[in-house]
């Protein structure tokens, strides 16, 4: 333990996981501690057992729900965009050969009290019920522009500057509804509040593109994939290849302290008596948390069910997105399912999970628009977390600090943390630029 690192990574969260692998890939030596016993941090899969004793108190579950060991329930679900972020650093990294991919069946939004299929593309949105006859003609156009678009071509820009142009002009050009607006702005570009209408459409656009993208990937009812076994595989994905690149793994490493010169810089940690030196540390916010803040907290259910959620076309795995209109929320809610096809539970068993920023302090009756859709439901848990981001200022105390999971269902937002604080770390930016198509044979598997 009494070496120098260039890196000491602390929990083994799926950002921090990324890190230490990218970081060990680039030739640094990086020493990964974790103060619990498993993989994965606050983004680890539980079995059944795991599942009860943390919020039951008590490990044994009843019978009838199956065996333990064939639950994988995820503490932060999120889905994976088939050709985000994820997916090009997956690829970057060759970490797919350590997992396999399954699509996600269907992408579903909320409107008024029901369900529809998210329609992504202009023959899509001619056929869905989401829209009447004239709405559907302006939001074929508004799909062929953006379809059109790239931002190298002058001509496909229609005479607009999407870097000046607000999103809300742009909807406004071709006359959407506001119900139309509310399901392009939330379950297809996944923005989770109204803010973005005020911003440059340029990301909005580019948003719907890698929608529409992702979806024609795999010919499949959603542009989402979701790893056999559950999210837990990630983070040790990753672990694998920082090993494989010389990283030094140590789990169960209790009361983890970062040591700080008279200057206040960061130059190793401690545990159980021994210190470890290193130029540089990255963790979650339990790790250091006299330098974030609080900024909100997620609020999430999580549901063992005998069926699949009503009204899905009996979808073995799907997302639906609760738009804040919808709902009068400031932001989104989130519902993700997920089952035995993804070798997540045991067969004819469903685990869905209701998410939202947390607006009130009863999450039962927050939830409540989200858990109504379920259907019957077997067993029913209630968790809440806080959020926190970082506030200290990493080029005077070395310290690089992840941001809290949001309550998002997919990963972008977590990636775009991750290669921000690689950036931050090694002075460069990662080039995703990678061939996609390597993606989808793996993902067939």
């Amino acid at each position: 333990m009494d070496e120098e690192y260039d890196v000491i990574v602390l929990g083994t969260g799926l950002k921090e996981c990324i890190l230490s692998g990218l970081l060990s890939v680039d030739g640094l030596k990086v020493l990964h501690m974790d103060r619990n016993d498993y993989y994965g941090g606050e983004s680890s899969s539980l079995n059944l057992t795991q599942l009860w004793k943390r919020f039951r108190g008590s490990d044994t579950p009843q019978e009838n729900l199956g065996a333990s060991r064939e639950y994988n329930v995820d503490m932060i679900p999120k889905f994976i965009m088939a050709n985000g972020l994820l997916v090009q650093t997956l690829i970057h990294t060759d970490v797919t050969k350590y997992l396999n991919f399954k699509a996600v069946d269907g992408s579903f939004v909320y409107k008024k009290g029901k369900i529809y299929k998210v329609p992504a593309t202009d023959v899509e949105a001619l056929k869905s019920p989401l829209m009447g006859l004239f709405e559907k003609r302006r939001a074929r156009k508004f799909f062929i522009y953006v379809q059109d678009y790239d931002e190298k071509d002058p001509k496909s820009h229609e005479g607009l500057d999407l870097s000046k142009v607000t999103a809300r002009e742009i909807i406004s050009k071709y006359g959407l509804e506001d119900d139309t607006i509310d399901f392009i702005g939330h379950a297809l570009a996944l923005h989770n509040d109204d803010d973005y209408l005020d911003q440059p459409a340029i990301d909005f656009v580019k948003r719907i593109k890698l929608y529409a993208e992702s979806l024609a990937r795999f010919q499949g009812g959603s542009p989402y994939i979701y790893p056999l076994y559950g999210l837990g595989e990630l983070p040790q994905a990753f672990a694998r290849l920082s090993a494989v690149y010389g990283g030094t793994y140590m789990l169960n490493k209790p009361e983890c302290k970062v040591e700080f010169d008279g200057s206040g810089k960061a130059i190793g940690v401690t545990s159980a008596g021994e210190t470890a030196k290193c130029k540089k540390v990255v963790c979650d916010p339990s790790y250091l948390s006299d330098k974030v803040k609080k900024v909100g907290k997620v609020t999430r259910a999580v549901c063992i069910m005998s069926h699949p959620i009503p009204d899905t076309n009996d979808a073995h795995s799907v997302q639906i997105i609760l738009p804040q209109k919808q709902l009068g929320r400031k932001s989104d809610m989130y519902l993700f399912c997920c089952s035995y096809a993804h070798n997540v539970a045991p067969k004819g068993k469903y685990i869905a999970f209701v998410s939202a920023e947390a607006e009130t302090d009863n999450p039962e009756e927050e939830l409540k628009p989200g858990i109504e859709l379920l259907g019957s439901i077997d067993e029913i848990f209630y968790h809440s977390y806080e959020t926190y981001v970082p506030t200290n200022n990493q080029e005077e105390d070395n310290c690089f600090i992840s941001a809290t999971y949001d309550a998002t269902t997919h990963f972008e937002s977590t990636v775009v943390d991750v290669l921000d604080m690689y950036t931050k770390i090694t002075g460069k930016t990662l080039d995703l630029s990678v061939d996609l198509s390597a993606a989808s044979a793996a993902a067939e598997n």
